[in-house]
């Protein structure tokens, strides 16, 4: 594998997994919102807007890679970015 091929492969997992984590963080507040342990509503609304942020910003992250190099992508591509979800 070429020095390119590793660095790109490299980004693209390191999108996948900040993608993830912001996945689950947005699961866990929409689901067990008395689980986080935030005490006021403020801080509820700040761990909403920074989770979407992760997510948004992961997931362009993930179409760039995607389009830009789809060459060095593994097989499969995992996870897939959200304009591509039905």
């Amino acid at each position: 594998m070429s020095y390119r091929e590793n660095m790109i492969r490299r980004m693209y997992h390191k999108a996948a997994s900040d993608y993830e984590a912001a996945k689950g963080s947005l699961d866990l507040l929409l689901n067990q919102p008395a689980g986080i342990g935030d005490h006021s509503t403020d801080d509820l609304y700040k761990s909403f807007d920074e989770a979407l942020n992760l997510l948004v910003d992961a997931n362009d992250r993930l179409e760039m890679l995607t389009s830009e190099y789809p060459e060095s992508m593994p097989n499969p591509c995992i996870p897939t970015p959200l304009s591509n979800t039905p």
